[in-house]
């Protein structure tokens, strides 16, 4: 006998699962956009390459002092290319066994174990983008976390001041801003698994336990990138129904294992946080 018509099959849920899974998992990533005041997102190619740079300045002799009619010395300012990093695609695969749907039902099994991929792979990016930070050259150091991050506010505004610097970045552990919390009347919110808050004019702070205690990571805004390879379309579209977005962050597809009778989850993405100039990077010091 033929389904009636409008009738509500697996394949239908398992389309708004992952319609549910990538609008949360995209909905997250834009509010971390936001609250870092990231506007450079760039879709590229698998394989693309990712290039970060230092830059120098040395000053002529003589401190700009020229005799009158002598040549003037030339001053040389120079970018170096510091480090190069493939842009490459990450796959993640999760699934649920007959057993598990048969206990808590079909939607919560399978919603339980998307949410706990989600988290994985937004916990994968974040140490990621913190272990990038940590290769920043520049430094800065105070007894508590105010005089640090003051510090490194003022060196960031040298670091970019031809470049109107905006608003600080910092990263630091939570530890690191009990003391500071306790004693501030401040607000906080929740974006990708971090917690963010204004720390002072300029500056905000979002905290991840990747961090080491008594270090912290500050940037600008304008330095932080978000670069990812495009998961929808063309020739992949052909092969994988991914569902995804307009913007092809991330992919995901819900399937059936009949070998294993499990339902799996698989996600496939390439989304990269990185600073563009690592000299444009404050490596800071807590207590020093």
């Amino acid at each position: 006998m033929a389904v009636q018509e409008n009738t509500n099959v697996r394949a239908d849920f398992a389309k708004a699962q992952s319609i549910d899974f990538v609008t949360r998992f995209n909905g997250s990533i834009t509010k971390l956009q936001e609250l870092l005041g990231l506007t450079r997102r760039t879709a590229m190619s698998n394989g693309s390459l990712i290039k970060t740079y230092t830059s120098t300045v040395t000053m002529a002799d003589g401190d700009g002092v020229v005799a009158e009619g002598d040549v003037i010395p030339l001053s040389k300012v120079e970018t170096k290319l510091a480090n190069t990093y493939e842009l490459s695609y990450k796959k993640y695969r999760k699934a649920v066994t007959m057993e598990a749907i048969q206990r808590s039902g079909f939607d919560a099994a399978v919603t339980e174990a998307d949410n706990k991929l989600m988290k994985t792979i937004q916990a994968k990016i974040r140490a990621e983008f913190i272990q990038f930070l940590a290769t920043g050259t520049g430094t800065a150091s105070g007894d508590t976390l105010q005089a640090a991050v003051s510090n490194a506010w003022g060196k960031l505004q040298v670091l970019f001041e031809d470049d109107a610097a905006g608003s600080v970045i910092v990263l630091v552990n939570p530890m690191d801003v009990a003391d500071y919390i306790g004693g501030a009347s401040i607000s906080t919110q929740n974006a990708f698994g971090m917690t963010y808050f204004k720390a002072f004019t300029d500056v905000s702070m979002m905290t991840n336990a990747s961090v080491p205690q008594g270090k912290f990571y500050a940037t600008v805004a304008d330095n932080i990138n978000l670069a990812y390879p495009l998961v929808s379309g063309g020739e992949i579209g052909k092969a994988f129904p991914f569902t995804t977005d307009t913007t092809g962050l991330i992919g995901i597809l819900h399937d059936t294992d009949s070998t294993r009778m499990n339902y799996e989850t698989t996600i496939v993405t390439g989304l990269t946080l990185f600073a563009e100039r690592l000299d444009g990077v404050v490596v800071g010091t807590i207590g020093a």
